[in-house]
Parts: structure tokens; C-alpha cells; sequence
């Protein structure tokens, strides 16, 4: 009969199941015993994950456990705040803290040599990069081929805020037409950021906005700065802040002229409103810096070190409360003179709405859907551009009460007028002291002379000027001194209201865009409320309009609340309200503090210090709070001016060809598309 012999039974004596392998007291009990040496383990050095009997089982390599095992991912919305998953809850992803050995690792060595390929389409500019060929400013023809391209766009924006349909939408700029900047809010539709697209939101609500220039490969990057921190005075660029005003603020030069502002406006109400007229007589120029020849008349007499437009001031001082994508242009001369600048191609000039709002203009998803068109944020940023020119103007008294100042519009062609006149502007350019060397050399806008119904207070308009003798001129006077006794210097800015929903109830107030409120309700009776719900959806757009007045030294700014006649007409509209406010009031109510503003400004004049001569580029980062600072060749962007002109050159010989050989059949399409709109 064959015996049977006992097998190795290992004893553990500090735990629970089999012995470690490199346990000496199993091998010495097995050794008094008698019995033989304990086997090497199979299951020796194998990991495993612990686990509870209460928890689920796993599986072998779960490439999904990571993803769920990051705080909040568990749950879709606001980073963890909206509505939970049906498939795993909060259990499971915090139980794939314990799988670490069995999830996925990335070998180091093996991805050190992986790169990522640019297929994007290669860059081909001429001056590509020529260092040497620096833009100082632009000779006189290519000034006069500017203004001529300036003349032509605002033909092209009257008609396309007359035309309508299809015709309306050719006519628009192309850089208007969709595929432009403006792609959307702040996390999309679904509410505010966060990673699914806000409180309700989803993945596929989520929009990826793209920047409004594209980062080349030979760019060099200079800076990084979070714009969260900056407002705040904890970035990494915190030392270069520095948040006290002006030391001193002196006018150089004053040009153009200023009308009357019309009192008859400050009485409109619901009850009465004033139908928005189109002026298509006035033509407006925004010209950026090294196009304008007053600024480099001041630049080669020396007068300051930085020069820029209060736009692009404005926008640079309000930047933390950006959300779309913009760029500005840098030139630094062997001097060490800085230029602010903006590409004749961007979207700089035109005017944003909602961009601040927890539910921003969606884009068109429908080409063939005119509704849905219609309130596109490109649209959208059409319209109220063209809101706000006309609303400048028609706020204004007729020329009979005009004032005039030293040199005429310096953009303004008379020659070549065509019957048409400059928009009542006056430029007034300015030096501001902002102390360590920097003299800031900036051209500033005025729009008009309004009463001071409290009090003639004209110092508030009057500061250190050329020395001229006063001088009467025809049709107005031209100093500044000269400005009748009780006129303060204004500026005037619209905002517009595209689509409110109809109703007072809480669920209509939900469904309105940026849960604003019906101004035709709401504007007569509660005026703060309305001004409120704007201060929420546009606070960029009226920190910059703050901003520009206070570096203008205007003493008013009258704001002006126009709305549509009918929600689906984008074309007619009627003047519900014009409010009045000081700037320095205002600023302060919208929280928008004067030495943070200068504190910002002077970081980005001292952060290009220590750089080289050259051309430089600040860009918003279109998805992240993040502001970056790029190096790039000399003739960037060059090619985009160039190209400009001669596509309005050949739209020039294409109109002429067509109203030669068919200008029967442009007046029967002219007749359609004034019947369509």
C-alpha cells in the first residue's frame, strides 16, 4: 500500500496567508521539523490590489479607472458640482486609488523621442526673417492707400447693415463672416467654464474657441502671465507693477472737431423712443498707431517713448476681464521706443457682445438658417458696431454749433471726399508721465460737447496746451481755451439689445441670453437694474469704454441703450434710453480701479525692457485665462496689409466692370435686396 507523505505546509507566523519568500523563520521551523526546504512561490513578487469585501471587483488593466479617479471627474457640470454618473459613482473612483500597479504607465525613455508634427500650413510671408527691414511707419502712398481701403469698409458696413439676406451677408468685411474670432462664451452654453460645459452642460456644448492668430514655429516666446493673478498682483510678472497714476498729463496737438451734443436725447423713454438713423454720410477711421502721421510727427520730434491709441490702451488695461482671443502687435526700434499696434486683419475695431455672459452667443451651426445667423456672435459684433458709429453721431447737433481745433482730421482726404464728410471726432493727443523714464504718447477720442447741467467746470477739459495764440477760424473756434463757457468734452458709447424673451416670469428671465431682462420693462422704472445685468454680460466691453474716456479726459459719457424693433429684424432700431455718467464715478462702480489700470500698462512696457529690438506679439490664449508674449521675424503680418490693399483694388475693377457691362441687372438686384431687407 503506497503512503501517502505531507506536503510542504509553509508557517507564517506574523500574518495572514503564505509566507514572504525571503521569510527565515518558515526556513528554520521547516528545518526543526525535519521537513524539506520550502519552494519558491510562483506567486512570488506578483502585485496585487488589497480590496474589501464590501468592495466590487476590478478588472485586469483598467485603462478607465484614471480618468474617474481624479477628484470631481466623477461627475459632469462645474468640475464636480452638476449631476452624477448611472454608470459608476464616487465609490469606484476612489477605489482606483488602489489599482495604481495596474494601471497604465508611460515609459519615459520610449517617449522622449516622440514629437508631434506641425501639419499645419507652412508660413510664407516675405521678410519672413529679415530683421532688418524694421517698420517705422508708412510712406505716404501706402497712408493714402489705407485711408482708401478705410472708405471702402465703411461702404461695405453700411451695406451690409442695410442689405439683409444673402446679398446683406456678401457685403459684409471678411473678416466678419463666420469662421472669425468670436466662437463662442466662457465654457460654452451650458453655463459657466468648468470642464462639461457648466450646470447642465455636456461635453458636446463645450466650445473650443480658436486664437485669433496662429502660432508660428519660428516664434520665440517671451512671457507667460495669468491674467487671474495679474488682477489680483500675485503673478509671476508682480514685481514689474506698479499702481500709482500719471505724475503728469500734458496735450500736445488737438485735431478734428466736436458738435453739439443734442439734449432732446437725455428725454427718451419706452414711450418714446428715437428710431436709430443710419449715417451714411460720415466716415470713421480707426487707424492704428504707426499709420498715423501725428503720431510719427511727435515720435521723430522725441516726445515720448511708447506710443499707442486709447483703444489699445484701454484694451490692455482691462485685459483681465477678457474671454475671447486678441492679439496686439509690438515694435521695439534700435531706439528703444515701443509701438502698440494692431494687424489690419484682426477683429480689433469691432464691437463684442455677451462676451462676458455665463451664456454667450452661440455659433451658427446652420448656414441656411438666417435666425439662427442672425444672432451669431459675428453678426452680433457687426451689428453693434454699427449701433454704436450710428448712435455717435446721431446724438449730435447739426455743424451749425461746431467746434473746431488746430489742424483738421488728419485721416481725412479733402480731395477725394466723394460727397462724404468725417464722423464729429475729435483726436486729442496726449503725454502722460508714467515716471522711470517712460513718457507715454497716446491719441485719444472725444465725441462731442455736452452741457454741464450742474456746474461750468472747465478744468476738468482744459489742461496744459501748445502755446497758440487763440485764432478764430471759420465755423468754429480752434483752441481748445476757446470752447464755450459751460461745455464739458464728452464720449458716447451703445449697447444693444438683440433678442429678449417675452414675459416677466422666472423661466422666460432664464431663457433670456446671459439671463438679462427685458430693457422695454424694466429700463424706465428700474434703469440700475438694467445697467446691472449689462455690467455682468459686458463687463469687458465697458471697462474698455470707461477706460478710454478717463485717458481722454472727458468730464461725461453718455451711454445709450438701443434695442431691436422686432427681435428677428437686425436692421431697425430704436434709442430706449441715454443715461449720462462721469468716467471716474462710473470706474468705480464697475470696480474698475485707475492704478490697476496703470499698473498693468506698465508691466507690459516694462516686460520689453531687456528684449532685443524687434517685433513682438501679445496674444489671449482663446480657451485659458492666460496672456503670452511672442518674439516674431520682422516681416510677420506684413503680407496681411498688402494683401489687403490689393484685394480692394481688385474689387474696385470688378464693381467697375460690372456697372459697365450690367448696370441694369445691379439696379434689379439692388431693388431685391432693398425688398428683402
Amino acid at each position: 500500500m503506497a503512503s501517502f507523505k505531507v506536503p510542504y505546509v509553509p508557517t507564517n507566523i506574523s500574518s495572514w496567508g503564505p509566507p514572504p519568500p525571503n521569510d527565515t523563520t518558515s526556513a528554520a521551523a521547516a528545518a526543526a521539523a525535519g521537513t524539506e526546504e520550502p519552494p519558491t512561490s510562483r506567486f512570488a513578487h506578483l502585485p496585487y490590489a488589497p480590496f474589501g469585501r464590501a468592495d466590487r471587483l476590478g478588472r485586469c488593466a483598467d485603462f478607465t479607472t484614471q480618468s474617474f479617479a481624479r477628484t470631481g471627474d466623477a461627475t459632469f457640470g462645474m468640475g464636480g458640482g452638476g449631476f452624477r454618473s448611472n454608470t459608476r459613482g464616487g465609490r469606484d473612483a476612489a477605489a482606483g486609488n488602489k489599482n495604481l500597479e495596474f494601471q497604465y504607465k508611460v515609459d519615459l525613455e520610449e517617449s522622449r523621442d516622440f514629437l508631434l508634427v506641425d501639419s499645419s500650413k507652412a508660413y510664407g510671408g516675405s521678410g519672413g526673417g529679415n530683421y532688418d527691414s524694421v517698420k517705422r511707419f508708412v510712406p505716404q502712398a501706402r497712408r493714402k492707400a489705407n485711408t482708401q481701403r478705410l472708405r471702402q469698409l465703411n461702404a461695405r458696413r453700411n451695406d451690409g447693415a442695410a442689405g439683409g439676406g444673402v446679398v446683406g451677408r456678401y457685403n459684409q468685411p471678411q473678416r466678419t463672416r463666420a469662421g472669425g474670432r468670436f466662437g463662442g462664451g466662457r465654457g460654452g452654453p451650458g453655463g459657466r467654464g468648468g470642464r462639461g460645459g457648466g450646470r447642465g452642460g455636456q461635453w458636446r456644448d463645450r466650445i473650443d474657441r480658436q486664437a485669433s492668430v496662429s502660432i508660428r514655429p519660428d516664434w520665440r516666446r517671451v512671457e507667460e502671465v495669468d491674467l487671474g493673478k495679474l488682477s489680483k498682483g500675485t503673478s509671476t510678472v508682480s514685481h514689474l507693477i506698479d499702481n500709482s497714476l500719471p505724475k503728469g498729463v500734458e496735450d500736445l496737438l488737438w485735431c478734428g472737431f466736436l458738435d453739439q451734443y443734442n439734449d432732446q436725447f437725455d428725454k427718451v423713454s419706452t414711450r418714446t423712443p428715437a428710431p436709430l438713423k443710419r449715417v451714411e454720410t460720415k466716415e470713421f477711421y480707426p487707424v492704428t498707431t504707426t499709420d498715423d502721421p501725428v503720431i510719427e510727427k511727435l515720435a521723430l520730434e522725441g516726445k515720448g517713448t511708447v506710443f499707442a491709441t486709447d483703444a489699445i490702451l484701454a484694451h490692455l488695461m482691462t485685459c483681465p476681464r477678457s474671454v475671447y482671443p486678441w492679439d496686439i502687435v509690438v515694435q521695439k526700434l534700435s531706439t528703444g521706443a515701443l509701438f502698440f499696434d494692431k494687424r489690419d486683419a484682426s477683429q480689433f475695431d469691432y464691437l463684442t457682445v455677451h462676451e462676458t455672459s455665463s451664456t454667450p452667443p452661440n455659433p451658427a451651426r446652420d448656414s441656411s438658417n438666417e435666425a439662427e445667423l442672425m444672432n451669431s456672435p459675428e453678426r452680433l459684433s457687426l451689428e453693434a458696431t454699427m449701433i454704436n458709429q450710428n448712435f455717435t453721431q446721431q446724438i449730435l447737433r447739426s455743424s451749425k454749433y461746431r467746434t473746431n481745433f488746430d489742424l483738421p482730421n488728419p485721416f481725412w482726404d479733402e480731395e477725394d471726399n466723394d460727397g462724404m464728410e468725417p464722423a464729429s471726432v475729435a483726436y486729442r493727443y496726449r503725454k502722460f508721465d508714467l515716471g522711470d523714464g517712460i513718457t507715454l504718447v497716446a491719441r485719444t477720442e472725444l465725441h462731442g460737447l455736452a452741457k454741464d447741467r450742474q456746474k461750468a467746470d472747465t478744468s476738468k477739459i482744459i489742461t496744459n496746451i501748445s502755446a497758440n495764440k487763440k485764432k478764430k477760424t471759420k465755423g468754429g473756434v480752434s483752441n481748445p481755451l476757446d470752447v464755450p463757457e459751460g461745455d464739458q468734452y464728452m464720449t458716447a458709447y451703445a449697447l444693444n439689445e438683440y433678442d429678449p424673451s417675452q414675459g416677466n416670469s422666472a423661466t422666460s428671465l432664464l431663457a433670456r441670453p446671459g439671463g438679462s431682462i427685458s430693457w422695454r420693462e424694466k429700463i424706465d422704472s428700474q434703469a440700475g437694474s438694467v445697467l446691472a445685468s449689462e455690467l455682468k454680460n459686458n463687463s469687458f466691453k465697458l471697462a474698455k469704454w470707461t477706460a478710454q474716456s478717463i485717458l481722454a479726459g472727458a468730464s461725461q459719457m453718455k451711454i445709450g441703450f438701443v434695442s431691436r424693433t422686432s427681435p428677428k429684424n437686425a436692421y431697425d432700431h430704436v434709442v430706449l434710453a441715454t443715461q449720462t455718467y462721469r468716467p471716474a464715478d462710473f470706474a468705480a462702480q464697475i470696480t474698475l480701479n485707475q492704478g490697476t489700470m496703470w499698473g498693468i500698462m506698465r508691466m507690459f512696457i516694462k516686460l520689453f525692457a531687456d528684449q532685443p529690438e524687434g517685433k513682438y506679439v501679445i496674444m489671449r490664449d482663446p480657451n485659458r485665462s492666460i496672456v503670452r508674449v511672442f518674439g516674431v521675424p520682422m516681416g510677420t503680418f506684413e503680407e496681411e496689409s498688402e494683401g489687403g490693399d490689393s484685394d480692394d483694388e481688385d474689387e474696385g475693377e470688378e464693381d467697375e466692370e460690372e456697372e459697365g457691362g450690367d448696370g441694369e441687372k445691379e439696379e434689379g438686384d439692388g431693388a431685391e435686396a432693398q425688398a428683402e431687407g
